[in-house]
Parts: C-alpha cells; sequence; structure tokens
C-alpha cells in the first residue's frame, strides 16, 4: 500500500488527513499518566511512587521503558530519582527554573536583545503594581519594606558600605519579584519568573560598568526613593497611580541600565 505521507489533503477535508502520526511509546504514556496525577494534585509532593517491581508488573513493561518514563518526569521536574535498594521516585514540587532554561535557551536561539527583553519586563511589571495595589496584604508590604531597609542602609552608610553590583542586583531584584509574586496573578508571576535569571544576570553586568561612584550612589538613593513612593501608593491602594509610577520608574532605570554598550547586546552574549 502506497504511503500516504506528503499527499496533499482533498478540498475540504481535515488537514491532518495523510500525515503520518506517530504514536506515542509506552514509556511516554507513563509518563502522561503520572504528569496528570501531580498537576490534579491526587500525586502531591514528597509521596513516594510505588517501587519498579510493582509498576512493572502493573504496566507489564520493562525495567527500560520505566526508567525511561522516569528520566521524562524528571526532566520536567516532577519527580526525583534515588537509586539503589533504598531509593524510588518520590514527587517533587514543579520548579519555575525548568521553564526558565527552556525559555532562556529559546530567546538565545532567536538572538533577542537585552532591550527586547526589558521592553517585556516594562509591560508586565506596572500592571502587576496596579493588581498589587488591589489585593496587597500588610505581609506584601512588610517584605517589601524590608528590601528597602536593606538598600537604605547601605546607602546611607556612605560609599565605603554600598552593597556590590552582585548584592545590590539581587536586592533590587527581589523587590521586582516580590511586585509580580504578589500581585494576585499566577500567569503573570510565572512570565515574570521565567525571565529571572535574564534581568538579575544584566542587572549586575549593568551596575558593574566603570561609572563614578558619586553617580552610582546618587543612582541608588534615587532608587530608594523611587522604591519608597511605590510602597506608599500601594499603601494607599491606589492601583492607577501604582502603575503610572512603576512605569516611570521603569522607563527612567531602563535609559540608565541599557547604555549603548547593552542595549544591543543578545540574550547569548550576556550568559556566553
Amino acid at each position: 500500500m502506497p504511503s500516504l505521507a506528503g499527499r496533499e489533503a482533498a478540498p475540504g477535508a481535515h488537514p491532518y488527513v495523510g500525515q503520518l502520526v506517530r504514536a506515542p511509546k509506552t514509556a511516554e504514556l507513563i509518563a502522561t499518566l503520572y504528569r496528570r496525577q501531580i498537576v490534579r494534585g491526587e500525586l502531591k509532593p514528597g509521596d513516594t511512587l510505588p517501587s519498579e517491581q510493582q509498576l512493572m508488573a502493573r504496566f507489564g513493561v520493562s525495567r527500560p521503558t520505566l526508567r525511561e518514563a522516569f528520566r521524562i518526569l524528571e526532566a520536567e521536574d516532577l519527580i526525583s530519582v534515588k537509586r539503589g535498594s533504598r531509593g524510588g521516585a518520590r514527587v517533587t514540587q514543579p520548579s519555575l527554573s525548568v521553564a526558565a532554561r527552556y525559555v532562556g535557551l529559546l530567546l538565545q536561539v532567536q538572538g533577542t536583545t537585552i532591550a527586547d527583553v526589558y521592553e517585556a519586563r516594562m509591560v508586565l511589571e506596572p500592571a502587576c503594581a496596579r493588581l498589587l495595589a488591589r489585593c496587597r496584604a500588610r505581609q506584601d508590604l512588610a517584605d517589601l519594606n524590608a528590601c528597602i531597609e536593606e538598600l537604605r542602609g547601605g546607602v546611607e552608610a556612605g560609599r565605603e558600605q554600598v552593597p556590590g553590583p552582585a548584592r545590590w542586583s539581587r536586592l533590587a531584584y527581589r523587590f521586582h519579584e516580590l511586585i509580580m509574586q504578589r500581585c494576585g496573578s499566577n500567569t503573570l508571576a510565572v512570565q515574570g519568573g521565567v525571565l529571572q535569571d535574564i534581568v538579575e544576570t544584566h542587572l549586575t553586568l549593568a551596575l558593574s560598568r566603570d561609572v563614578g561612584e558619586a553617580e552610582t550612589l546618587d543612582g541608588f538613593r534615587r532608587n530608594v526613593r523611587s522604591y519608597e513612593k511605590l510602597v506608599a501608593l500601594l499603601e494607599k491602594r491606589d492601583g492607577a497611580a501604582a502603575e503610572r509610577h512603576w512605569r516611570a520608574h521603569m522607563e527612567a532605570a531602563g535609559q540608565r541600565l541599557l547604555g549603548d554598550d547593552l542595549q544591543h547586546r543578545t540574550v547569548v552574549e550576556l550568559f556566553g
């Protein structure tokens, strides 16, 4: 019988008619079963899967097939497997690091610039600030103020005590991260989280550039005052003003951080 691969579908036919479809492997089917149970909460972090012998008997598969299924789930950060007589597979809490790794690779392959990534953040974060003003709790304000206090302490201590670029970028990024994590939108929080390594690495690099100490110190002071103003607006639950202020803050920060030597740099150069 001639192969149907490569034939064009007849007018009005389903677009996939005539295309060869690969049947999923047994290991993929087993992985899909457990993935579904994990995301539905039927299996929770810390739960242990049955032993290899039990699973091999249940599914009627060989050990290599079962271990291939485990490797799929391990790569997705859904289980961890400990080898040996006392080993086994244990359900883990999915991490953003898996998504971040693949998104980062995709951006690198596409030659994405740092400016492009920063523009995406300028779309997301001000909207998150508006949402946070509506739903913020006292703990959210306390956590944001804790970041500010650490930054202010270094600045007020003078030039010799100003946090180094790596420490400042971690504290500053934590402030930005809290805005997205606490805004009440899981979707926006995840989208921001997958860009974390790119944004934090760029921020450290930008702050490490050879600029004058006075200029650096003044910039840190401006940032602290801007952070304080945002928290005050969040406390008042003024979402519209919080969004406007944070957009203006990020635009001004972008002008400083995306200098001519950095804005056209690609993500692959950032990590390469």
